[in-house]
Order: C-alpha cells, then structure tokens, then sequence
C-alpha cells in the first residue's frame, strides 16, 4: 500500500468548509533532469536553485459535497479567469492520482492561481503551480480531516505529489538548494520518488542571485514532455545518465566549498550539454536563438576583463539565466543595463534570487 495514502470517511470531516493559500517557487536546474522512466521517475539526479520571486500564489477553497460522490468537482481561475485548459489539466492530474486524496469524494473545490511573471517568460511554471497545488491538496486533507500529520511528513508527501504533476516541482517544495533522484552521495538524501534538500551548502551560494533574460517570450518549441521522450532512443543517452550522475559528486563538493570559479565552469558546461543533447536527437531541436549566443559571448567576456564569477545557464528554451554571488551584484547590474539589456526581448531582465521556499497563508 502506498504510504502516502490515508483512508477516511466523510463522517471524519471536521470541518465542511474553509480556505487555505500557498505561495510556491519555481527553480532553476544547475544538473539538469532530461529523460525519465517508469511513472514520471528521473534518469538522472537533479540539482537546482529555488527561486524567490517567480512564484505562483494558489488559494484553495473547499465544501462538502451534499452526498459522496467519484465525480470530481472542481473550478479553477487564473488570474482572476476562469481558465478551461489549465482547470482540465488539474481535473486529469486528479482523476489519475484520485488514490491519494480520499477527499476528493467527499469535497468540492476551488482553486484561484496567479503568476508573479509573465506566463510565457521562460520560468518554469509549472514548477512553482504544481507544487503550490500539491501543497495546498495536502494541507486540505490533513486540515479538513484532522489528519494530525506533522510539517515534516506533510511536505514529503508534497514533493512526492508535485513529482507526478511535473518532476522539476518536486524540488520547489524545498528552500534554497534542492535535488531529485537516486544518487551515491549519503549527504544527498533525494530518491527517485522525492525530492530533498541539499544541506552544508556554502553561504556565497545561499546568496546568489538570478537574472533571467528574456531572449524570446514565445511558447517553446518542444514540450518538456516531448523532450524527456527523446531521451528514449537517444544515441548518448547512457552516457549523459553517467555523467550527469557523476557531476552531482562535483556540484555538491563545490557548493560545501565555495568555489565560486568551479561553479561557474561546471553549470555552464551542462547547460550546453543539455542543448546539445537536443541538437543531436531525433528529430532535433535547436532551441537557442541568436541574442542567446549573443548574451552568452557578453557574459565570457564580461567575465574574462572583470574577473568576476557570473555565468549563465539554460533550461529548455532560449532564454538565459545569468547567476551571480550578491557580492558582486552592483558591477554585474550595470553590466546588465549597458550591455544585455539590449538583447533582451522588449529589455525585459526578470531579477530574482536564491530563496526560503514555499509559504502558506490563511
């Protein structure tokens, strides 16, 4: 039996109706998760920033259904709409994993969700939405039904939920800096089933700041999901699992240490592997556009005549997150203003920072 599961009836409802909110981040991957298995389950160990700024608030309101029933009812508004796609997406994600909310058939919901950032900025969303919602279904259950679970157990079943909506919103369910997947290291404590939080990291790290340049606002051209399938048949695919396994030894001995140059050097380095691992899969995909290499040249040689240690790394897009101790904050601001500022989409730059985590309101 699943562990994550509790059983209950409606005669346990303590209370019929009420409203809770949470505000949840997305990340940014250092070790990039491409390619899965199994019931939404990582090839690879991740590791990522969570963010601080780019967040989704969800409010949650719930009331007892007049009689039990399997039908789930649920109304779903984005910013302040009532939005169709997004309400039948959650509806599905529901249905499929109805096994771990008893609840649902005895409760009605409604959930109001907003962005922080422009949906279309290159921020995964989906990350900061989907851990907002596993949050906000688990405290309901332990809320409604007086489940008595504890903070810790909560947010483990949390992150285990936000893992089945989209692999990368398990780690947003943690502060700072977070990893998902089995690995070697007895420091690390993530499996494939859940995310954890990377301890003993270096306070330059816990300082870092994010500034994400919006190269191209459009939709991406190739679904996250259609890109982790690509991975299936890829002609390097055991390679990257090995390699990428391999650096998370790396990443995390150069968050303990400091070293600031280190991770300057290895996060870029996977950032293009995870491009070029596109580029050479069939049908292949190149996702970055001319201002991304245009920012990417600008910011070695900032680098190079500065010596400061900013560098960038990329998700599956073309937009470029340019990462950088607060120290150095200042230099790399006006660095920003006078030379990426121009490359950047309408000079859109969104600001953000290494951050606590989610936090529930109400």
């Amino acid at each position: 039996m699943n562990t994550y599961i509790r059983n209950y009836s409606k005669n346990e409802l303590i209370e019929d109706t009420g409203r809770i909110s949470w505000t949840s981040p997305s990340n940014i991957a250092l070790i990039k998760y491409w390619g899965k298995y199994g019931h939404q389950l990582p090839c690879n160990t991740s590791i990522s920033f969570t963010l601080n700024e780019s967040k989704t608030t969800m409010d949650f309101s719930w009331s007892s259904k007049d009689t039990p029933s399997d039908e789930i009812v649920l109304d779903f508004y984005f910013e302040n709409k009532k939005n169709q796609l997004f309400e039948d997406k959650i509806r599905a994600f529901l249905e499929k994993n109805r096994e771990l909310f008893p609840m649902l058939k005895f409760l009605n919901l409604e959930i109001e969700s907003t962005n922080s950032f422009p949906h279309s900025a290159g921020i995964a969303s989906s990350a900061s939405s989907m851990s907002a919602l596993a949050l906000g279904l688990c405290s309901i259950e332990n809320q409604a039904f007086d489940l008595d679970i504890c903070e810790a157990d909560l947010i483990q079943k949390a992150t285990y939920v936000a893992r089945l909506a989209s692999g990368s919103a398990s780690r947003s369910v943690f502060p700072e800096v977070a990893s998902w997947g089995e690995n070697t290291l007895t420091s690390i404590k993530s499996s494939d089933e859940l995310a954890a939080p990377v301890e003993g990291v270096h306070e330059v790290f816990r300082t870092y700041r994010d500034s994400i340049v919006i190269v191209d606002g459009g939709e991406k051209a190739v679904s996250s999901r259609a890109g982790h399938a690509l991975m299936e048949a890829h002609p390097y695919r055991e390679l990257r699992f090995k390699r990428a396994n391999e650096l998370v030894e790396t990443l995390y001995n150069i968050l303990k240490s400091g070293d600031t140059k280190s991770f300057c050097d290895l996060v870029e380095t996977e950032a293009l592997e995870l491009h070029g691992l596109m580029m050479n899969s069939s049908p292949s995909f190149i996702l970055m556009r001319p201002n991304t290499l245009a920012v990417i040249e600008k910011i070695r040689e900032f680098r190079k005549e500065s010596g400061l240690d900013l560098c960038f790394t990329l998700d599956a897009g073309p937009n470029v997150h340019i990462l950088y101790p607060q120290s150095i904050e200042e230099e790399v601001q006006k660095f920003l203003s006078s030379e990426i500022k121009p490359l950047a989409q309408n000079g859109l730059i969104i600001h953000d920072r290494v951050g606590q985590g989610p936090e529930r309101f109400l």
